[in-house]
């Protein structure tokens, strides 16, 4: 593959969709390189439709930053959303032990009249 050209970073339009950086190549179409790819220190813009590649000329002060790893965001409200789980499991299996230690098992002649009512309905 020839190299066609050395380009200053400044010269090129960056997507902020695909983070990827973009320059003319002569052949009609661009070349390309990712941003993660620049902060790897990977220099190379290769165009898709031909053979050429640029070099890119950049201070990595210059970049767009990287996104945030949103994965673990993701763990951190899934570790949340199991502790209320797990505080809403301990209330409920400590509201239903008080019941059976007092007998009490709920409010019968509201479900009694609940299930009359659907009942009624239903006919």
């Amino acid at each position: 593959m020839p190299l066609y050209d050395e380009i200053e970073f400044e010269d090129m339009t960056y997507d902020p969709i695909t983070m990827t950086y973009s320059y003319p190549c002569p052949c009609g179409d661009r070349f390309k390189v990712a941003l993660e790819d620049l902060w790897d220190d990977e220099n190379v813009a290769y165009c898709e439709s031909c053979t050429l590649y640029i070099e890119v000329i950049y201070d990595e002060e210059d970049l767009h930053p990287l996104p945030d790893d949103s994965d673990e965001d993701d763990e951190d409200e899934d570790e949340d959303d199991n502790n209320k789980n797990q505080i809403v499991d301990e209330q409920f299996k400590k509201q239903a032990g008080s019941n059976i230690e007092t007998g009490n098992n709920g409010d019968a002649s509201t479900i009694d009249e609940a299930i009359q009512k659907l009942s009624v309905s239903i006919q």
